[in-house]
């Protein structure tokens, strides 16, 4: 296939499926279709990555306003995995919802289109190098995205959609004002239709003002990084992933907070050009320390599993923004982590939203002995949080090995010291709050299904990721992420 029709063919696939599933007569059809269009994403995305890395290093479309390097190649293919896991564990899911939250085929139909519009706004945002057109797609994720929290209206569920509209819609506002001061900066012989590119901003040869770089710079890391769930403005982030149904919470944290993220990293190599190494560098280690801090705190008292998840979010969200700060090698770690915390944060929804819909809560002092109930998902729960805290030989803690390698080489020792103790609070409240659920004597009674072949592929797939990346990792994998780690570190 050609490439830049995959490039579009990525855009046109979802937006198209998701008009299908208005049509389609009944749910069984929408949660087949919505796993078809995400698996042929997924063969989509490994082509197009796998042209970036034997190619040029870029592929282009439509005039080059749609383009696709190493780090967007990267995001791409882990968006693509996360969607493929979490719309077959959509059919897991839902088919076993309790009687309050039947899936009806008005629910099916809104939740297909809704699934998949947000996959092509994410797409949008990773192919996209006008700056223009990537913060319209993540306007985009926040429209479509904010009714997926509230699929099965409550007021709990409508209280956590509004808080997310609110919060992030002031980022995105944020994220928009400090576009606009990156094209500000542009100074003369940078106009012209090209010059709102990324691939024109970053380019060394570009002269931009210093002063309207840095306020693009903050106002762009602040705004994004709002969506990111970045502390201190991630208050949003634990109601809405405790009240969207479980996929959808998969999604937000598997890759939703990243698309965010990535968003950040395409404004760093223009400020680093314009500032210096240090600004950039500065404003990201200092949020993601933060919050790597504020999640540990809140992590020690939650009582929803949840809650406890999102949390986690925030301090994995800090370790890759805190990676990103520490030069080529920790870029590497970064990148790394993005895909294991991906996978990870992934499987870890699954078992608790399976889990809770047999124990009949997430509040984890009713999810009692989980793997004595429920062996797979059990499994899966005492897996997922055992690799989030980092033990070996699971691959984040290969991944924050990396991490710590790229702090002591730039000497950034008090960061290091925080990472380490945060690390260390979370690793006990963490474990202790994993324990009672695993290995705990049940409090109520426990409705437990028969797992499917689809329940073992997804836990199969997601475990033995984690576990042979923390083995052992490709070549070929090293050298891509390699190629996106030089991305960011300016050269392109």
């Amino acid at each position: 296939m050609f490439l830049d029709q995959s490039i579009a063919a990525m855009l046109i696939l979802p937006a198209l499926g998701a008009a299908l599933c208005l049509i389609l007569s009944r749910p069984r059809h929408v949660l087949t279709a919505i796993v078809g269009i995400s698996a042929l994403q997924l063969v989509l995305a490994a082509n197009l990555w796998t042209a970036v890395l034997g190619g040029h290093g870029f592929v282009t479309a439509a005039a080059s306003w749609l383009y696709v390097d190493a780090f967007s190649a990267f995001h791409i293919i882990v968006l693509a995995l996360v969607f493929v896991l979490s719309s077959v564990f959509a059919g897991v899911y839902f088919t076993n919802a309790s009687s309050d939250q039947t899936f009806t085929l008005t629910i099916a139909r809104r939740y297909g289109a809704l699934w998949l519009g947000s996959l092509a706004a994410m797409t949008l945002v990773l192919v996209s190098n006008s700056l223009g057109i990537m913060w319209v797609g993540m306007e985009a994720t926040t429209l479509l995205t904010a009714f997926l929290i509230s699929l099965y209206p409550n007021r709990l569920s409508l209280e956590a959609m509004w808080k997310y509209l609110l919060i992030c819609s002031i980022g995105i506002a944020f994220a928009f004002m400090g576009t606009l001061l990156a094209a500000a900066s542009l100074q003369v012989g940078s106009a012209g239709e090209t010059a709102f590119f990324w691939t024109n901003l970053a380019s060394a040869e570009t002269h931009v003002d210093p002063t309207l770089m840095k306020f693009a710079f903050i106002f762009v890391l602040v705004g994004y990084g709002t969506k990111a769930g970045l502390a201190p403005i991630h208050s949003w982030l634990p109601d809405a992933h405790s009240q969207a149904p479980t996929p959808v919470s998969a999604m937000f944290s598997g890759f939703l907070l990243n698309t965010a993220l990535y968003c950040i990293m395409r404004f760093v190599p223009p400020a680093r050009h314009a500032l210096g190494e240090h600004f950039a560098s500065g404003l990201l280690i200092f949020f993601g320390t933060l919050s790597i801090l504020v999640a540990a705190g809140f992590i020690v008292f939650q009582r929803d599993a949840k809650r406890l998840l999102a949390y986690h979010s925030v301090e994995h969200l800090g370790i890759i923004a805190l990676g990103y700060g520490l030069g080529p090698l920790g870029a590497f770690a970064a990148l790394f982590h993005t895909f294991n915390h991906s996978v990870c944060k992934a499987l870890a929804f699954f078992a608790v939203g399976r889990l809770g819909q047999e124990f009949g809560s997430h509040e984890m002092h009713a999810i009692s002995g989980a793997l004595r109930a429920d062996r797979l998902w059990g499994t899966a729960l005492l897996v997922s949080f055992l690799a989030l805290i980092g033990v070996a030989p699971f691959s984040i803690f290969m991944s924050e090995y990396q991490l710590l390698r790229a702090a002591v080489s730039a000497g950034a020792w008090l960061p290091l010291a925080l990472f380490l103790l945060a690390s260390g609070v979370v690793f006990v409240a963490a474990l202790r709050h994993v324990i009672a659920m695993a290995f705990g004597i049940p409090t109520a009674t426990v409705r437990v299904a028969r797992n499917g072949s689809a329940a073992f592929l997804i836990v199969g797939v997601a475990m033995g990721l984690l576990l042979l990346l923390g083995l052992w990792m490709p070549l070929s994998l090293s050298k891509a992420i390699g190629s996106a780690a030089a991305i960011v570190a300016g050269q392109p």
